[in-house]
């Protein structure tokens, strides 16, 4: 065999080779590495600037909470030391592509007054909020930060996240929702039949406040836990029929959480934390501990439509 000829033959054997590995997915050519994030868009979307993580593929916007001055402890905190509203973005490899194929996390950095608007602009806006809680003790004022995740088309995901990031900015300042009220457990003038009636159970008037609990289940270590063990939802009124406070928690499987958050907003009644109380149950159960100011019947309505979203 001629030399022409024999590397014609290795030029043909390579190519068949290439394609082999090519096509196995071996080999991926740097334009179906995945799609390319809009930055500019994003950027544009959320009123913020961002950096792009090539190796994960995530681009990140920041919002430094400059406009906080905030101690903890006596030592003077600044946006690096953990004071910054973000928002990451990804999306999904071309060959795992579904109807919602892009995704962000967040974590948004409010004062106490701020949580309420903020979160409410995050669910009316297609997202998720996934934990609420504080990430320091001895701080002042009091920080609380609120995670956030959703998925969909990227564009969308950007806007929504951009309305967070302008209800933060417009209600910073003191600007947001602030709750007080005189009320003493002492003085309560409570009918609990009416409350009775509107929530659908039986709840326990003593010493000015009136209590329900609804027991929950799942399992831990094989061992079945419910209501005695901590895993129930509860809430605790005092006041007058005119003008009552709640407090309580809500116990929910993780797919329950959004619908009941969605539902307690619509209320007027206010999320003051969203984690988990245990690790390793099966199914997993979500807390929100709650806090609202109205209408004794009006507040018990709105837990009873928030208690039909929750059943084992």
């Amino acid at each position: 065999m001629r030399h022409s000829q024999m590397k014609n033959t290795g030029t043909f054997v390579v190519s068949i080779v290439f394609a082999a590995l090519l096509c196995s997915g071996a080999i991926a050519l740097s334009e179906s590495s995945g799609p390319t994030i809009d930055t500019g868009a994003i950027e544009r979307l959320t009123g913020a600037k961002g950096a792009l993580d090539e190796k994960e593929g995530v681009f990140k916007v920041s919002v430094p909470r400059t406009d906080l001055s905030v101690t903890v402890a006596g030592v003077k905190m600044t946006p690096p030391m953990g004071l910054t509203s973000w928002a990451a973005f990804k999306r999904q490899d071309k060959d795992n592509k579904k109807d919602k194929d892009d995704m962000v996390m967040g974590d948004m950095v409010m004062l106490e007054d701020q949580v309420s608007p903020v979160m409410s602009a995050a669910l009316d806006n297609g997202l998720e909020v996934t934990a609420l809680h504080n990430h320091f003790i001895w701080d002042s004022p009091k920080i609380m930060f609120m995670h956030i995740g959703g998925m969909g088309p990227e564009p969308d995901l950007a806007a929504a996240v951009g309305k967070v990031f302008a209800k933060i900015k417009e209600t910073s300042g003191g600007k947001g929702e602030k709750l007080e009220s005189q009320i003493d457990p002492a003085h309560s003038s409570l009918d609990p039949a009416k409350l009775d009636s509107a929530l659908g159970l039986k709840g326990q008037y003593k010493d000015g406040v009136y209590k329900f609990v609804v027991g929950r289940t799942t399992r831990m270590h094989d061992v079945v836990i419910g209501n005695q063990m901590g895993v129930n939802t509860w809430g605790a009124f005092a006041g007058s029929d005119d003008k009552a406070i709640v407090d309580g928690d809500f116990a929910m499987r993780e797919a329950e959480l959004q619908n009941v958050l969605k539902t307690l907003r619509k209320a007027g009644i206010n999320v003051v934390a969203i984690h988990q109380h245990m690790v390793g149950e099966e199914p997993r159960i979500m807390f929100l501990h709650y806090w609202g100011v109205a209408p004794a019947g009006d507040l018990a309505k709105g837990l009873r439509a928030a208690l039909d979203l929750t059943h084992d």
